[in-house]
């Protein structure tokens, strides 16, 4: 009996073989996709940025790695140690490898799956029969491979597929948007940052200087050559100004703070490296107004939820349609009753569909859904592309605006020094009165601020088109700046006035 469960085995697996070389060629080259493939939106974009003075050149800053453009070391050791370090780019690396893992998941689907079933027992009972009651001991066993593969025939896994495959793309791109982000960032506090300290220089030399004018108008008041009301005056200004110097240090610490945060350390102390005045500039071509598009990693992510959003109807189109799937089992079964073993071999082979009829409007409004869920990813990228030009349009007239306050400033700034000497020099000679020292070292000071801050716009300026063209888009990944820092198409920003 053993035996020939066997041989009924075998046969059975060659005939199941046999079904399966006839079935798997018609149902695998069914190919019956039921909706159209990504078609990108046309946008119109204009052929110049506006507040674009220089001609259009097909290349761009923007091309650049991140270190050419900021060759400030101690701004790349922050940036490098940002890269590594901060907790937001983290972030978005375990959502790619969620992303990727879920395409994973949705490729699964068009793949064969594969169980089995086991099961043993036995058993011992009493039979009640003519004379003494006996007792009989059986056993059972079986085993069952089974199989199932759903057939793709109207693309339902295909474009879940492309939907997850998109997403992992999407992330991608924001990962990419979250770099970008983080060097802009880090950057832009860098150099207000140093703006501060030069704040701070400015604010400790006004103290310096009026407290030089107090003691001599003090030193007028007790020898009975002047009244006390210009001792008051200075003396007003220099508390002032000490003030000042405590709310910059506030200032300072504070945004040492946040440098920290960026880079994922607890606060700490900001190393600087080259000075506000000492600042350089790249120079800034800024591209084609179509390379834009392909550049900023905020519109490629919105391209891929475009493309995702489209999968995502092509998956409920074929909800319309029947799952069409093979499916397949073979084992054994086996039983011993009384030392006496019977054998089994079952198998099975189908081909199956299975759709709706009806479904109380569920598969009309889940189209409906996702149609409407496309509607809105066009919208958003064509305002993310709007955006993108604001953005760039922004940068680009800072830059040119910044260029002459800048000059007017540092003219304004040595008119102010000349002024304040001038001042001083009539009033020791009893040709001026103290109201003239008094009001041209009042008007230095903030002047001198101005400027300061109007350079700091100047780089700021540089940081935010860097960041709207979409800077660093081709940098090799995990490329760190090379010992030497050196750009030759830099130009030394202009020393400050009085610096």
């Amino acid at each position: 009996m053993k035996a020939h469960a066997i041989m009924k085995s075998k046969r059975s697996w060659t005939r199941l073989v046999k079904i399966c070389g006839t079935l798997l060629p018609a149902v695998l080259t069914a190919d019956c996709s039921v909706w159209h493939e990504f078609v990108k939106p046309q946008v119109s974009v204009p052929t110049t940025f506006r507040s674009q003075i220089a001609t259009t050149e097909a290349r761009s800053f923007a091309d650049l790695p991140w270190w050419e453009v900021f060759d400030d070391r101690a701004l790349q050791a922050l940036i490098t140690e940002a890269l590594a370090n901060n907790y937001d780019l983290q972030v978005t690396v375990a959502k790619i490898e969620q992303a990727r893992a879920l395409v994973g998941v949705a490729e699964s689907e068009g793949k064969p799956q594969i169980g089995y079933q086991a099961n043993a027992s036995g058993q011992n009972e009493i039979v009640a029969g003519f004379g003494k009651p006996q007792t009989l001991n059986y056993g059972t066993f079986s085993g069952l491979l089974t199989a199932a593969w759903e057939l793709d025939v109207w693309g339902r896994i295909r474009y879940s597929t492309e939907s997850a495959r998109a997403n992992l793309f999407a992330q991608e791109d924001v990962r990419r948007g979250v770099i970008l982000t983080l060097v802009s960032d880090i950057a832009t506090d860098y150099f207000k940052l140093i703006e501060l300290d030069r704040e701070l220089a400015i604010a400790e030399e006004s103290v310096r200087v009026y407290r030089s004018t107090l003691d001599l108008f003090t030193s007028r008041f007790e020898a009975g050559r002047d009244s006390r009301l210009p001792v008051e005056r200075t003396q007003a200004d220099y508390d002032l100004s000490n003030a000042d110097v405590q709310d910059l240090r506030r200032q300072i610490a504070q945004m040492e703070n946040a440098i920290s945060t960026l880079i994922g350390t607890y606060p700490r102390a900001i190393e600087r490296g080259m000075p506000l005045e000492a600042q350089t500039a790249p120079e800034t071509p800024i591209g084609t107004t179509t390379a834009l598009l392909q550049r900023r990693p905020d519109i490629l992510g919105a391209e891929q939820t475009m493309i995702g959003a489209n999968a995502e109807i092509g998956v409920a189109v074929a909800n319309y349609f029947p799952r069409v799937g093979l499916s397949a089992f073979v084992g054994g079964e086996g039983a011993n009753v009384g030392g006496n073993w019977i054998g089994f071999a079952p198998w099975n082979i189908a081909l199956s569909a299975a759709g709706p009829i009806y479904s109380g409007g569920r598969l009309q409004e889940e189209y409906r859904n996702r149609q409407a869920y496309w509607d809105e990813t066009v919208s958003r990228y064509k305002q993310t592309v709007l955006v993108a030009f604001h953005e760039t349009a922004d940068a680009l007239v800072a830059q040119q605006t910044l260029v002459q306050r800048r000059a007017s400033l540092e003219s304004q700034v040595r008119a102010l020094m000349n002024s304040a000497d001038l001042a001083l020099t009539r009033y020791q000679a009893g040709r001026a009165s103290y109201f003239e020292v008094l009001e041209a070292q009042q008007q230095l000071f903030p002047a001198q601020d101005a400027l300061a801050q109007t350079m700091r716009d100047q780089l700021l300026a540089i940081v935010s088109l860097y960041k709207a063209l979409g800077g660093g888009w081709n940098a090799p990944e995990g490329q760190q700046p090379p010992a030497p820092s050196v750009n030759t198409y830099r130009a030394q920003l202009p020393t400050q006035a009085g610096g």
